[in-house]
């Protein structure tokens, strides 16, 4: 297996066990199960070299059919290891968005091995709803999202319901659902 497809199938298998398995996003699993996720990995080593394959990523979802990509998972593993560089960053993520005119119609959600929300400790279990094998940008469709909003009539209760889950998981239940394997495509 070469080192983009293992890095890929780690991420599928925390799709799996986490993102859908604890139904932390309850709309990613019909977008999972029916293939419409791109994986880009990244060979980035600078925030430049990043910025490129973001406007590309970004082009390439707002051009393509969302019967076939409605989301894109640029994944990142040689450039902004460090949580602090990253969450910097994604002003200028938000900022190639705009400058690229697709303010409304794409968005990006972050995921970092070492995700901390503010007002939290590192070690605080309910960064596990944003932490990923990988730092990652998660790109979005604003119809897509708001298709899956309009769809869940307690949407805006999600976050809140993830932390509570997490915290009845506590970091042993969260360590446990690596212990295995990840799957290899």
């Amino acid at each position: 297996m070469t080192e983009q497809a293992a890095i890929i199938a780690e991420t599928r298998d925390w799709i799996e066990k986490a993102v859908i398995g604890l139904n932390l996003c309850p709309f990613a699993k019909a977008v999972y199960v029916n293939d419409r996720i791109r994986y880009y990995v990244s060979e980035a080593e600078s925030e430049g070299a990043l910025l490129a394959d973001l406007s590309r990523e970004l082009r390439a979802l707002h051009a393509a059919d969302p019967q076939t990509c409605e989301t894109v998972l640029l994944i990142h593993p040689g450039v902004l290891t460090d949580f602090l560089d990253y969450n910097d960053f994604l002003d200028a993520a938000d900022a190639t968005v705009e400058a690229l005119g697709l303010m409304g119609e794409l968005q990006i959600a972050s995921f970092h091995p070492h995700y901390q929300f503010a007002g939290s400790g590192p070690d605080d279990v309910e960064n596990c709803t944003n932490r990923s094998p990988y730092p990652m940008l998660h790109l979005l469709r604003e119809s897509s999202v708001e298709r899956a909003v309009q769809a869940s009539p307690d949407a805006d209760a999600i976050p809140a319901r993830n932390v509570e889950t997490l915290r009845r998981l506590g970091p042993e239940g969260w360590r446990r659902l690596w212990l295995a394997e990840p799957r290899e495509d």
